[in-house]
C-alpha cells in the first residue's frame, strides 16, 4: 500500500484521496518539462497536484490552473496547494479538459499532462482509478485537440506516454499541427528496452526534434543513474 504522503524537498504531497499516487513518471515529467519561461500553465488531470507544485517550485512567476474530473483529486490537490508556499499561484477546477476547451477563453502558454494511456486493458473495481489510467476518459486525440485549442500561438503540450504508443501519438499531433520539439525515451535498466516517451509538442516550432535517452537505474536495484539524479535532485530528499 502506498504511503498516505510523499515528502519532497520543498513541499509535501498528501495522496490518500487521489486515485493515482506519486510515481516516477510524474516526477520525471515535472522535472523535464520546460516551464522556466512560462507565465501560465494548465495541469490537465492533476491528481495530487504534483505537476502543478513542481512547476511552481521551478518558476517563481508562473500561475498554474490544475484540473481534474475526480472530486477527490481536486480536494487532495487543493489541500496540497494550501500547504505549499506557492498557494497564491495555484488554482484548481473540477472539469474535464474537453469541457474546459469549450468554455474557457484564457489561452495558456503550456499544458502539462500525465494522461491516462491504458487502451482496452483490464479494469479494476475502482472507478476513479480507471478514469485516471484508461483512455476512455481522455483519448490522445482529445488531449491533443483540446490542448491545441487552449494554448496561445506559441503554446506547448508536454506529456509522458508508453514508448510503444509514441508513433501513434506523434501522428495525431502532426495532423493537428502540433510539432514534436523534444523527445526523451526512458529505459528502466541498460539491458531493457524503452518503456516511456516524454514528449514536448509546440505550435510554433517545426524544426528538428531534440532527442535524448535516459536510463533510470544503471547501478543495480535503486542504483539510480547520474542523469536521473541530476534531473530530479531539486525534488527528492535522497539526492
Amino acid at each position: 500500500m502506498a504511503n498516505s504522503y510523499f515528502k519532497f524537498k520543498q513541499f509535501v504531497v498528501n495522496q490518500d484521496l487521489a486515485a493515482m499516487k506519486v510515481g516516477t513518471d510524474g516526477v520525471i515529467l515535472g522535472a523535464w518539462a520546460r516551464v522556466e519561461n512560462d507565465q501560465t500553465i494548465l495541469d490537465a488531470g492533476t491528481g495530487t497536484g504534483l505537476l502543478a507544485l513542481m512547476s511552481a517550485q521551478r518558476n517563481e512567476r508562473v500561475d498554474v490552473l490544475a484540473i481534474d474530473i475526480d472530486a477527490n483529486a481536486i480536494k487532495q490537490a487543493n489541500g496540497n496547494f494550501s500547504q505549499s508556499i506557492w498557494y497564491d499561484r495555484l488554482n484548481s477546477k473540477l472539469i474535464s479538459l474537453q469541457n474546459l476547451a469549450e468554455v474557457n477563453k484564457e489561452k495558456f502558454d503550456h499544458v502539462i499532462c500525465n494522461p491516462p494511456y491504458f487502451i482496452n486493458s483490464y479494469k479494476s473495481n475502482d472507478i476513479a482509478r480507471n478514469k485516471a489510467r484508461h483512455t476512455d476518459s481522455l483519448s490522445f486525440e482529445e488531449l491533443i485537440k483540446a490542448s491545441h485549442a487552449l494554448t496561445n500561438k506559441n503554446g506547448r503540450l508536454t506529456v509522458v506516454i508508453p514508448y510503444q504508443l509514441e508513433d501513434d501519438f506523434l501522428k495525431i499531433a502532426e495532423i493537428e499541427e502540433f510539432y514534436n520539439t523534444r523527445l526523451m525515451r526512458l529505459q528502466p535498466t541498460p539491458d531493457k528496452t524503452y518503456v516511456r516517451s516524454f514528449i514536448e509538442l509546440s505550435k510554433a516550432n517545426k524544426g528538428q526534434t531534440e532527442v535524448n535517452t535516459m536510463i533510470l537505474e544503471d547501478k543495480g536495484r535503486h542504483g539510480y543513474s547520474d542523469d536521473y539524479i541530476e534531473l530530479t535532485k531539486s525534488f527528492y530528499l535522497a539526492f
